[in-house]
């Protein structure tokens, strides 16, 4: 029977200002620790003093609003065989605690991540349209390369990734997409680029729970890349969401309009069709907003906001009908809604109502 050692694991977490939920953290994982590394980045309140309560590992990092530097600077600090890393408004339950602690016992020494469901991301959304998503959450310190392929040998360069069934529950008492859209903000008002992926992220956290002065602020960066002569089709299609979102917000129906054409003319995206269906719900042209509503719920596909292809566009259609008289068309789209939805009472966000 082959025997495995069980691996070490330091925890790797970098707090701000999370008095009301550290402790709660750190109680559901600490059992699993080998070594607590705790980075505070700027309390001001009790997250130190009850950091310490757990570990005298406990560290300040003077926040350069970077996130990868302060996760590189815990990293740094730690002397186990892995990593793992957690927010301050994780938990673990007694279910996935004893899945870790099996995993602990078991684990290939060729893992060199694991990868970990992240549950209710839905409780307060910023850039997720789905509850559940795996993500990368233990590390390998130490990355030892080896030879791979009988001939033509070479270096295996990417990781040894292993999918667990652990689950991690997601707690946050409020949400921190003002904070992410800050960074956001004066990383391209600095006039540096955006990658592809933060690129839509911040598409993203716009269209899920961005506001008006978040859009305003965004709205020259995305058109920028929306008059990229280089931008890729999928960045571009992302960019002429935000940047027709902004315009119609800001009340300029001519630039709303001029490049909500350019997506419509190469296979639109339901973000642009609802935008322009809340353009002529404004102007009380409910006829012509219910045809850019249908196409939104059922000629295309969203890639930003998934409600903007189904729910909220549903929930219009039933309002453009019950108003032109057409009582059931509009119980029709009602019914839809409720069954799409799992209830009859669907919010739109109030960045939308204006």
């Amino acid at each position: 029977m082959e025997h495995y050692s069980k691996v070490t694991i330091s925890l790797c977490m970098i707090v701000k200002d999370e008095e009301k939920v550290l402790a709660r953290c750190l109680d559901s994982i600490r059992e699993l620790m080998d070594e607590i590394i705790i980075v505070d980045t700027g309390s001001h309140d009790r997250t130190k003093e009850i950091a310490a309560k757990y570990t005298d590992k406990v560290y300040d990092f003077k926040w350069v609003g970077d996130f990868s530097k302060a996760r590189n600077f815990s990293f740094s600090k730690a002397g186990c065989d892995y990593i793992y890393t957690a927010d301050a408004d994780e938990v673990l339950d007694e279910e996935n605690r004893e899945k870790f602690r099996t995993l602990k016992e078991t684990l290939l020494p060729e893992v060199e991540i694991v990868q970990m469901y992240y549950g209710n991301q839905l409780s307060h959304g910023s850039v997720y349209n789905y509850d559940r998503e795996l993500r990368p959450k233990l590390f390998k310190r130490l990355r030892n390369f080896c030879w791979i392929e009988p001939v033509h040998e070479t270096v295996r360069l990417l990781p040894v990734v292993f999918d667990s069934d652990i689950e991690i529950t997601h707690l946050p008492l409020k949400s921190h997409s003002s904070r992410d859209l800050e960074i956001f903000a004066k990383i391209t008002g600095k006039g540096q680029p955006l990658s592809p992926r933060l690129l839509n992220m911040y598409a993203k956290e716009l269209f899920i729970s961005g506001g008006k002065r978040q859009l305003k602020e965004a709205e020259a960066y995305f058109t920028s890349v929306a008059e990229g002569e280089e931008t890729a089709p999928e960045q571009m299609k992302e960019a002429l969401c935000v940047v027709v979102r902004a315009a119609r917000i800001r009340g300029d129906f001519i630039k709303m309009y001029r490049y909500a054409m350019k997506d419509v003319a190469s296979d639109g995206v339901s973000e642009v069709c609802f935008e322009l269906g809340e353009y002529y719900m404004g102007q009380k042209d409910y006829q012509e907003a219910a045809i850019w509503y249908y196409n939104a719920a059922y000629e295309t596909q969203s890639i930003l906001d998934i409600r903007c292809c189904c729910q909220w566009p549903l929930k219009r259609l039933a309002e453009c009908y019950e108003i032109m008289g057409c009582r059931e068309q509009a119980d029709k789209y009602r019914q839809e809604l409720y069954l799409q939805a799992g209830t009859d009472d669907v919010t739109i966000n109030s960045g939308l109502n204006c």
